[in-house]
């Protein structure tokens, strides 16, 4: 493979050329992934600072067709988008659907959208481990906006704060009342929180859910990063495409704010940081199921269910092969 000519293809917004690279740093193959970090190196500061905007919400409050009012909403604006859907992977088979781009029909087709759907195999958090390096090839092909959709999981699915400038939660009419809304996790990281389906019979519904938590964001303690006003409740109607262009204001504004504040680097600094250590956690975990590790692993394996080895002192066992102090 000639990274070179590999890198100009996708600076020259390739589509062909973004989508095997994005197969390719999701590739766990040693060779493979020798090439992915040289790809990315190469490409380490080219293309532009796309906004990043990570979207979660529970099964079924219509993600993807909210992505695609959206996407279609922005590229109709000019905006070139990435969409990158992370979908949850089968415990039995590892098998995932992977059906994001049959369900955003008209955004697959559009000239100015790019739709990539990847399984989240066993990593968790929401998102695929690779996700990140995804975002930044979409970035160095001069994608304006990158959305992040992730598996859609529950309180605890909050790494893809860690790769976005904006965070959004989409919730269902109904989804919860002020006492949920204060939980600690993934509500306390989203910036713009979005009640969709505020249409029809459920319009009233959702505007009283939007209270509810518009009330519950005011309990919560004040964020650095954010204006007077934010975080904030919105209601929105993805079928009906009904206060996308508000919301999209919204988006606008407190981006604004956090680019001329210094907010934004200061938040992508903290974010390369995060995912260096990610990488070393990563790095080590794959050392396990190599070697002697593994094979100490596996003899280990059968002394601790059957009680004739403590989990602890097998564990610094492996550790010490790996000259790694459990301590």
């Amino acid at each position: 493979m000639d990274i070179a000519d590999f890198r100009d293809k996708i600076l020259k917004q390739d589509r062909r050329a973004l989508a095997r690279a994005i197969t390719l740093v999701e590739s766990a193959r040693a060779d493979h992934r020798a090439q992915a970090s040289e790809l990315l190196e190469a490409l380490r500061g080219a293309g532009k600072q796309s906004l990043r905007i990570g979207l979660s919400g529970t099964p079924g409050v219509g993600k993807s067709t909210f992505i695609e009012s959206f996407g279609m909403m922005l590229t109709a604006s000019g905006l070139r988008v990435a969409v990158l859907a992370v979908d949850p992977s089968s415990a039995r088979s590892g098998g995932s659907i992977l059906g994001d781009k049959t369900r955003m029909e008209f955004l697959s087709r559009d000239p100015n959208a790019f739709i990539r759907p990847s399984p989240s195999q066993t990593h968790l958090g929401g998102v695929a481990r690779r996700t990140r390096e995804a975002v930044a090839l979409c970035e160095a092909a001069g994608f304006d906006v990158v959305l992040i959709e992730t598996v859609g999981v529950g309180q605890s699915e909050t790494v893809v704060a860690e790769m976005s400038d904006l965070f959004l939660l989409l919730l269902a009419p109904a989804g919860g009342d002020e006492l949920q809304g204060v939980k600690r996790g993934i509500m306390e990281m989203a910036d713009i929180i979005l009640v969709n389906k505020a249409d029809g019979d459920l319009k009233t519904t959702a505007m009283r859910t939007c209270a509810d938590y518009a009330g519950a964001l005011r309990l919560l303690r004040k964020r650095p990063q954010d204006p007077q006003g934010f975080p904030k409740a919105m209601t929105v109607s993805a079928v009906e495409k009904a206060g996308l262009e508000t919301a999209w204001e919204e988006m606008t504004t407190l981006i604004n704010w956090r680019r001329e504040t210094g907010h934004w680097d200061q938040r992508r600094a903290q974010q390369a940081s995060f995912w260096f250590h990610e990488e070393v956690k990563q790095g080590l975990l794959a050392r396990l199921q190599q070697g002697e590790a593994k094979e100490a692993i596996a003899a280990l394996e059968t002394r601790v269910a059957t009680g004739d080895v403590t989990p602890s002192a097998a564990a610094d066992s492996v550790l010490r092969i790996l000259n790694i102090s459990a301590r």
